[in-house]
């Protein structure tokens, strides 16, 4: 009994494990920043090392997204954005698809019980805090944006510590079943190049 318990609980964070993003008091030269980061202007077409990467990359990356995200075309623009916005915010775009699978997998409607949004499950009060107020978190690119932004921004706070980046971006700082769940998925489900 103990085994199918812990084997449910297993299969319910794996779905989605949003946590609370904390509020902080930001100083107004990184509250000008972030905002410059997250100002609203398309994702270009992104820039891959060769274009041989680009096809290997997106090939692989999209079948292994493809029973979560059934529509090839909706999956590849998801990839590319995910690969943009994540090169953008200085983050390997496969930690950011570990995130995405632990915080929402990879539903663009999750919605926590605190009110995470999307994704990214990007809390609402970031819109105002560094974008702009109408801005729909809903909306892939969007919630992209904001996220990689948040999570580049946790990153320089704690000078590099992923560990203690994650944390705060689930708001469970010091605990460690989030990280280690962030890193586990980025490390067996979206290892690139694959690992034999």
């Amino acid at each position: 009994m103990r085994q199918i318990v812990a084997a449910f609980l297993w299969s319910w964070s794996a779905v989605a494990f949003a946590g609370a993003q904390q509020y902080e008091p930001l100083a107004a030269s990184a509250q000008a920043a972030l905002h410059e980061a997250v100002s609203d202007m398309a994702s270009p077409e992104p820039t891959f090392p060769s274009l041989e990467e680009k096809i290997n990359w997106l090939t692989e990356m999209s079948q292994r997204l493809s029973r979560r995200m059934p529509d090839r075309e909706a999956r590849i623009d998801f990839l590319k954005t995910v690969y943009y916005e994540s090169k953008r915010a200085g983050l390997d775009p496969q930690l950011v698809l570990g995130l995405i699978q632990v915080e929402s997998g990879f539903k663009k409607y999750a919605l926590s019980p605190v009110g995470a949004r999307s994704y990214m499950q990007v809390m609402p009060f970031w819109t105002k805090l560094i974008g702009d107020k109408g801005q729909d978190l809903f909306h892939m690119r969007i919630n992209l944006r904001y996220g990689c932004t948040i999570l580049r921004h946790y990153l320089d706070i704690e000078k590099g510590d992923l560990y203690r980046a994650l944390g705060r971006y689930n708001g469970s700082l010091g605990q460690p079943e989030y990280p280690n769940m962030v890193r586990a998925a980025w490390e067996k489900q979206w290892a690139w190049p694959a690992r034999q």
